[in-house]
């Protein structure tokens, strides 16, 4: 069943036409536009937890149900919803990214294992050697290895297509590496969330660390823009224990220099971040989503009723966007549905 609704959005044009096709840009579209129309289609079983999103070559839609411990794939449409449930109980699968193999990759963060599905939905599952090590933000990088956050452990680590783990310390103790994504230089940063720093690692694994400029702020989700630059959220509020006063989206370029944007208005904290159809960044903050320009304007958009928005995506995962739908995909866990804002 799909359900639309037109809701305003500041500072992007209107009556553009329903029902838009999704298809994958060409390298030189010009930026598409979007009139904030909601498209949402349900998931079956109540408190599923939708989480985190991603595009398969194929335009299939695949997402992680962290409540219904499931892996969910269905077709852009909405039609042939398949989902599949994890061998262990209680594995929270977080994060779902497209493998350099063709397969979706995933982490469980409390099965404390990185997941692996095919286009037909055979699972197989990675114990990390790191006991509770809470495995959260996963990408592929540039060496065609996923690379992996270990959020409890403090390390980084890389799983080969043939599910080989290395693993990583990271210089600074008990620094929460939250989120990571693959970088433009061929290497993989990530927010070091209760060390108030971004991080950079080689793929031989060297790393680098940069500190934010203000205490607390708590970064989290990270990708790679489409200028050359990373881009995160700085969390806010008590989560995983923390207090945070971030509120913000900020920017890091290669070189490490630190850019800063404060939220137009107080609310509940950012958590994903994306590049959309637009090649602009948003964000998932409760109920809106948000985007922002490369100088740092910032529009949100209010998804309405019971919202909560958590993850957002136009591709396979948070690789440098080189090739986007033309549809901002997002996971509603407060609504138990899978939307999209159409792009055209």
């Amino acid at each position: 069943m799909l359900i639309g609704a037109v809701i305003g959005l500041s500072g992007m044009r209107g009556a553009l036409a329903a029902d838009v096709p999704q298809r994958w840009q060409a390298a030189g579209d010009a930026a598409p536009i979007t009139n904030g129309r909601v498209h949402s289609f349900p998931l079956p079983h109540p408190r599923s937890g939708p989480t985190t999103i991603a595009i398969a070559p194929d335009g299939r839609v695949w997402f992680t149900e962290s409540g219904g411990n499931r892996i969910g794939r269905m077709n852009p449409d909405g039609s042939a919803l398949s989902e599949f449930a994890l061998p262990h109980p209680r594995s929270s699968p977080r994060i779902i990214a497209l493998g350099a193999d063709g397969n979706m990759w995933f982490s469980e963060h409390t099965g404390n294992r990185i997941g692996r599905i095919t286009p037909a939905g055979v699972i197989a599952e990675f114990d990390i050697p790191t006991p509770a090590s809470e495995p959260r933000a996963i990408a592929l990088a540039a060496d065609g290895n996923i690379w992996f956050g270990m959020f409890a452990a403090g390390k980084i680590g890389r799983i080969t297509p043939a599910g080989v783990i290395t693993e990583f310390a990271l210089p600074t103790a008990n620094s929460g590496p939250r989120a990571l994504a693959a970088g433009p230089d061929g290497n993989v940063w990530f927010a070091e969330y209760r060390a108030d720093q971004i991080g950079r690692i080689t793929p031989r694994g060297r790393v680098t660390e940069f500190k934010l400029p203000r205490p607390s702020s708590g970064p989290g989700d990270i990708t790679a823009g489409a200028d050359g630059a990373m881009w995160f959220v700085e969390l806010s509020g008590g989560l995983d224990g923390l207090e945070t006063q971030g509120e913000r989206v900020g920017r890091v370029t290669m070189r490490g220099v630190i850019s800063e944007y404060a939220l137009p208005v107080p609310g509940p904290s950012p958590i994903n971040i994306a590049v959309g159809p637009d090649r602009r960044i948003w964000y998932s903050r409760g109920g809106r989503l948000g985007r922002v320009t490369q100088s740092g304007k910032i529009t949100e958009l209010p998804l309405g009723g019971a919202a909560l928005a958590v993850g957002l995506s136009a591709g396979s995962d948070r690789r440098p966007p080189r090739r986007l739908v033309n549809r901002l995909w997002f996971t509603d866990a407060g609504e138990n549905r899978i939307g999209y804002l159409e792009f055209r």
